[in-house]
């Protein structure tokens, strides 16, 4: 969205990377290999650079990490020779848009700049360090862990989460390690670094902030206010300087606005009316309409240009108290958005490898998900204008913290001006996107005041409170009011309430997974789900690319490499008892963790879900991997989709039935006063989140697992637009006479009205009598692929076919299916390489976790 002048000159040519300091431990032979400067990339990262070179290896794979840390405590330096030759421009600047992290920049060895925070640009005037002819540019960044490990001991350390004191720098913390997130912290020109010629004016910054106001006979029009602040080269002071606000609507139809920046004066607003605009809706919404605004200002002769887009739409969260606490409804054109979310984290550990497409990707895995928002976390970044970009055009909201996680952050005035710095720089880039839809001040920072023992530890300093409370709220009133903050994320909106209080506003829930059964999620009544979730392993090909334990094992030294969790392998067995029986192979254990993780995830959304609209969204950890991890995350980073992705794009379905177990009038009746009443009976819970009514029947019956109807009932629905209905299944249809051997199915009778069918059942698969063996699956090769038609013989719970055991790069359209008996699904393989048959034997369900040992897949 920033645009470039074409004066600007990248440089990003002939760069070499040495070390300026190497370690104590570094490898033998290194300063040698050092000697003279091995090539380098720019943008890139000395990592990528070091691996080019053949002097480290690929540090995702074993144990490399750990090998490798000698990387994050070597001071790096990036130089690189440029002609150059006066054309006359009265100003020529240096600018780095992204350096990670501290560094020093010297031209032709003079000092021309200081760099404190990969997440801000940098602009110097370098015109008397320049010189006719060759020049050279030589970047030099402080060892990342050394430094955050010696401001730590100047200033204090400060509690934090993770090894290393990442909080001391403003740097991506998950470079410093997570607990999804490989430790590879390092140094690099991360963006586009160049030179910028201007003479006369240069435009500095445009914040295009939109609103929607009542237009004629029923329309709306739309309100434009462009803020433009510019530069003056000094030549001409005193001049005005005009401007020109140009917005063309997306059929290329254009108006024009203009406006001038006094003399003396270095910026101006200018306001546009778009009469009987078409307004920017979420997905499933409505359309995303986007309306190009360019703006110029001259001087003389000079002219200077932004370019950008924008999406007419307004934006609010509610949070007004009401008799259960306080909601938290996300509004845009004042309609209620039930949010089906999921957090995102950086899509890979080494951010100069993620280019459009990839991120096209990740966007295509969150909307065919049903996701319609990604918060983007605050141990992240500010995230790429490609980003949301494509967020602008498919209608997915985004959520961007203000980078802050999980610890304590100096107040003093060195901190808060780099703070102040890179939030006015990234609440003005991403101004014009009409996806972003909420500024949140932290992650867990405010929480982490209160029950993470940081008292006694902070003797009296500030843990970041100034920044939440005061200023990142002035700068949104300053440079974005037209989107709503909250302070952090659990937030419960109320002086002296626990930030995770489930009746108010967002919360975390994090018993689940860290010491708590699944079944937990059913206890909580949140009003907003900010983060949950539950791990499980990557795909196999991604996960037996990188680990190479002989034999593998769930506690192998490289399988616990790529497992970052406090005890996660063990939480992950923990998490299975109970539910599925213990898996005898390393192929049945993947499996069983890949499938408990999407049982997790498939049991809290569809009970959040239920509780519409007491409950308005939910936001799962994670969409996405940064490197190959055992993690939360539904798509790993090798792009597979886990079992997860597929239930989750079920749960999120915009129409669900789910069955629920609920209090009658009775169960409440009885209650003692102030005690939440039993569940006895069992409720067809129906969520529209579309924006048209339904009414219909569904069929309920209660069935044996070889299809034989036990119990039949029909309920008449009718569910308003955006809302949900419950309604009572009869008792004859509830009560199990063998919860082992039987299932509660609620089907629609209008398979077109949008509802899958849901299922209940009366014991966990370990319990459950179902054939281990109850499907037949037969192959037909396709061009591309193949179909896999698969028959139940007997009730199939979750069949999902793993493609990537036969091709890594295979993709399969369905999983996580359940099919009752005598009945069939087709799933479509997508594949250059795979035999159709391969495919076929490689269908795994639920049930076949209940094979003898002896009949155990190998």
């Amino acid at each position: 969205m920033t645009f470039v002048p074409p004066t600007f000159r990248p440089l990003h040519e002939g760069w070499t990377l040495s070390a300026a300091a190497l370690p104590d431990g570094a490898p033998d032979g290194l300063a040698a290999a050092l000697a003279d400067g091995v090539p380098a990339v720019v943008p890139g990262e000395a990592h990528l650079d070091l691996r080019r070179a053949g002097l480290i290896a690929d540090p995702f794979d074993g144990d490399n990490e750990a090998a490798q840390q000698w990387v994050g405590d070597t001071a790096w330096r990036f130089t690189t020779t440029f002609a150059w030759s006066d054309d006359g421009a009265a100003r020529h600047d240096l600018v780095a848009h992204g350096l990670d992290t501290v560094a020093t920049v010297e031209l032709n060895g003079v000092a021309v700049g200081r760099a404190e925070n990969m997440h801000r640009s940098y602009r110097w005037d370098v015109r008397e360090a320049l010189r006719e002819g060759e020049n050279t540019l030589t970047v030099t960044f402080a060892a990342p862990v050394p430094e955050a490990a010696a401001r730590a001991a100047r200033d204090g350390a400060l509690p934090r989460t993770n090894h290393h004191e990442y909080n001391q720098l403003r740097k991506m913390a998950c470079s410093f390690g997570w607990d999804w997130g490989i430790d590879v912290a390092g140094a690099g020109i991360w963006k586009p670094v160049g030179l910028d010629a201007w003479s006369g004016v240069r435009v500095a910054a445009v914040r295009p902030l939109v609103d929607v106001v009542p237009g004629a006979e029923g329309g709306h029009d739309g309100l434009l206010t462009v803020h433009v602040e510019i530069e003056r080269d000094g030549v001409r002071p005193d001049a005005d300087v005009p401007l020109v606000v140009t917005v063309t609507d997306p059929d290329g139809e254009a108006l024009h606005a203009s406006g001038t920046v006094p003399a003396g004066e270095t910026s101006a607003v200018v306001l546009a009316t778009v009469t009987d605009v078409r307004r920017w809706w979420p997905v499933g919404h409505g359309d995303q309409p986007l309306y190009g605004v360019e703006v110029t200002a001259s001087a003389g002769a000079d002219v200077a240009a932004w370019s950008g887009r924008v999406g007419f739409r307004t934006v609010e969260v509610d949070t007004t108290p009401d008799a259960a606490g306080a909601p938290f409804v996300l509004k845009v054109n004042g309609e209620p958005v039930l949010v089906r979310g999921a957090n995102w984290i950086p899509d890979h550990a080494f951010l100069t490898e993620i280019d459009r497409d990839r991120y096209a990707r990740r966007v295509a895995d969150a909307l065919e998900a049903n996701v319609n928002l990604l918060r983007v976390w605050g141990g992240g970044i500010y995230e790429s204008d490609d980003l949301y970009d494509l967020a602008d055009e498919r209608g997915l909201l985004m959520w961007q913290d203000f980078l802050f996680a999980c610890a304590a952050y100096d107040e003093g005035p060195a901190m808060r001006a780099e703070i102040e710095a890179e939030a006015r720089e990234n609440v003005t880039r991403l101004a014009p996107h009409p996806s972003l839809v909420i500024w949140n001040g932290n992650n867990e920072n405010t929480w982490g005041s209160v029950d993470w023992g940081w008292a006694g530890r902070l003797e009296g300093r500030g843990w970041g409170d100034a920044y939440y409370s005061e200023l990142l709220p002035r700068v949104l009133a300053e440079l974005d009011p037209t989107r709503p903050y909250s302070p952090a994320s659990p937030y419960s909106f109320g002086d002296y309430r626990h930030p995770n209080d489930e009746r108010y506003g967002t919360m975390h829930v994090w018993d689940v997974w860290n010491r708590a059964d699944y079944t937990v999620y059913a206890r909580y009544k949140p009003r907003f789900v900010s983060e949950f979730g539950f791990q499980a392993p990557p795909a196999w090909s991604t996960l037996t690319a990188v680990v190479h334990d002989e034999p593998l094992d769930p506690f192998g030294p490289q399988m616990l490499v790529h497992q970052k969790a406090n005890l996660g392998n063990a939480k992950l067995e923990r998490g299975w008892q109970g539910h599925l029986p213990d898996p005898t192979t390393i192929t049945d254990w993947h499996w069983t963790t890949q499938l408990n993780q999407a049982h997790a995830i498939r049991f809290g959304v569809e009970h959040f879900r239920s509780l519409t609209p007491h409950n308005t969204g939910t936001i799962l950890w994670q969409l996405n991997d940064n490197w190959p991890v055992v993690s939360w995350a539904a798509v790993d980073f090798d792009e597979h989709r886990k079992p997860l992705w597929h239930a989750l794009r079920a749960a999120y379905a915009p129409r669900l039935a789910t069955l629920q177990p609920r209090a009658s009038d009775a169960a409440r009746a009885a209650a003692w006063e102030g005690l939440e009443p039993e569940p006895d009976t069992l409720a067809l819970v129906l969520v529209n989140d579309t924006g048209e009514p339904y009414a219909g029947t569904f069929t309920v019956t209660r069935e044996a697992f070889d299809g034989t109807v036990l119990a039949k009932a029909t309920l008449e629905a009718a569910v308003p637009a955006r809302g949900a209905a419950t309604l009572t299944v009869p008792a004859d249809v509830a009560a199990f006479g063998d919860p082992a051997a039987e299932v509660v199915v609620a089907e629609p009778d209008d398979a077109a009205a949008g509802f899958a069918t849901a299922y209940r059942h009366g014991a966990e698969v370990v319990d459950q009598r179902l054939d281990p063996a109850p499907l037949q699956v037969r192959a037909e090769a396709t061009d591309g692929g193949c179909l896999l038609h698969v028959t139940a013989t007997s009730y199939a719970r979750d069949v999902f076919c793993p493609v990537d055991v036969v091709d890594p790069a295979a993709t399969v359209d369905d999983g996580m299916v359940t099919v009752r008996a005598g009945r069939a699904v087709t799933l479509r393989v997508t594949s250059g390489v795979g035999a159709p048959d391969a495919f076929a034997a490689a269908v795994r369900c639920a049930n076949d976790l209940l094979l003898p040992p002896e009949g155990t897949r190998p």
